[in-house]
Parts: structure tokens; sequence; C-alpha cells
């Protein structure tokens, strides 16, 4: 069976982390909470440091929930997560979204946030989430859509920002304008039409502290994670690039009028 090809564009620099760790079921999986049942077995995939699998647990105190990540690494920081919380039915393991360790029909939810953005082969994933999802289960998947991505008022880099993120990670093997292929990914993995629900939903970054925020964060990240790493190594730019992008970001932050939207596509597939 397939195994992953793609490069994880991001990382688990301390910049991403904090970007992750603001994620949680409300502000994130919102499509999926009015379906879920206090009973249900659900696989959280791409769990990272665990916040949204915590919540996820939470709302079903009967059931149980597994986070599933691809790098070991992050996943002290997400059984943390579930202890400070108090979340006991929780676990959390290593594997691949494209060969899943799971037998058919085991799960009445799988979920993958901003996940097949950065795999090789988001039709397989999917192919392997049915597979793992009981009959009449959920699969539900939202990602971004880095095309879709506005912000305003114009500030010098911002734009090459946008043009040297998709390059790079198309690069790594990946598709950063998921969102809006996750309906025709999930029909190629053969969900009936039918069975398929798709929505959209945003983030908006405008107040002084959210904008000081993610422009913080995309600043670090442009210069000092795996995705400045792989940037440079691949040719895609210079150390001096990222340099200015990096300001471009602080620039737009300090931005009284600054707003930033980032669009989302979202899938609901019975199985």
């Amino acid at each position: 069976m397939p195994q992953e090809s793609a490069v994880y564009t991001h990382g688990h620099h301390e910049s991403v982390l904090r970007s992750h760790t603001w994620r949680t079921a409300a502000n994130s999986a919102a499509y999926l909470l009015s379906s879920l049942r206090p009973h249900m077995q659900i696989l959280d995939i791409g769990c990272g440091p665990g916040t949204i699998t915590a919540d996820l647990a939470a709302l079903v105190p009967d059931g149980q929930v597994t986070g599933l990540e691809h790098a070991p690494g992050v996943l002290e920081q997400a059984r943390a997560t579930a202890a400070a919380r108090g979340v006991e039915n929780v676990r959390f393991a290593v594997g691949d979204v494209h060969a899943l360790d799971f037998p058919d029909d085991t799960f009445c939810v799988t979920h993958a946030h901003q996940v097949l953005q950065h795999v090789g082969d988001p039709v397989q994933a999917l192919r392997e989430m049915r597979r793992v999802t009981k009959p009449g289960g959920i699969v539900a998947v939202r990602d971004s859509d880095y095309a879709t991505m506005t912000w305003y008022p114009e500030v010098d880099g911002m734009a090459d920002w946008l043009d040297l993120y998709r390059r790079v990670a198309r690069a790594n093997g990946g598709m950063p304008d998921a969102g809006r292929r996750l309906h025709a990914w999930a029909r190629e993995a053969g969900f009936p039409q039918e069975n398929i629900t798709a929505t959209a939903s945003a983030w908006c970054y405008q107040t002084p502290e959210e904008r000081t925020w993610w422009s913080e964060l995309w600043a670090e990240r442009t210069v000092a994670s795996s995705y400045a790493e792989v940037a440079v190594e691949g040719g895609h730019a210079t150390p001096d690039d990222l340099t200015r992008i990096a300001a471009a970001w602080r620039e737009w932050g300090a931005q009284e009028d600054g707003w930033f939207a980032m669009l989302h596509g979202e899938i609901l597939c019975r199985a």
C-alpha cells in the first residue's frame, strides 16, 4: 500500500506549534460537532499537539478518541495536553494516513484537519479513512486554501510570501489549495456524491492582538522553521528573501487597519 511521499512543509518549530495549539474543536471542526454522539469512537488524523483531539474526547465522554500523527515527536505534547485537561478517553499513536494500521469499520468518525494539503496522495488517504470508518459513519475533513487567502492593506512582500509558500508546498509534494478540491477527491475515493456534504468556513485575524499573534508566528516561521530550510535548500528563495518577507509580515501586523482572512473547505462524507 502507498506510503507517505510528501514532506510536511511547516515542520514542528515553536512558531508552528503556537498556531496549532490555538486550534480547538469549536474554531476548527464546527462543521462536525452537531454530528457527534457521546458513545462515538473517533480517529483524529494529524492530531499535532492534541488540542482538537482533547476537545473531541470531551465531547464523546462514553466513547474513545485516537490521535494519530506521522511525526512522533509532537505526541509528547499531545499527551501532556490531554493530561492537563483531565481527559482520559484518548490515546495517541504514530501512523500514516495512506496505510492506516486499523481494521476495517473501526471508527464512528474519522477526522483530519489541515492534513490532506500536505500528503502525497490525498485520494488514497480518503480511501483509507473510508475503510476504517463504520458503515453509516462519518469521514470529516477540513483544509485551508492558500490561493484564497486575502489581506488588507497591501504591504510590499506579502504577495511574495503567498507565491513562495505555494511553490514550496507543491515542491514538497503537497497541494496548498486543497480546500476547493476536497469534495472532488472524496468522489474519486469512492464516496457517492449524495453522501458528500461540502461547506466552507474562514478564520479572520483583525484585532491588534490577533494581528500581532498571526504576523509574528508567520514572520518566525518564514526564517526559522523547516519551511525556511526547504525554501532555501530547494532553490525557491535566498535567506535575504526570507528576511524581507518576514519583515513584510511584521509591517502588515503593525497596520491599524490590518485584516487577514483564511478560507477552508470542509467535507462530511457518509461511509
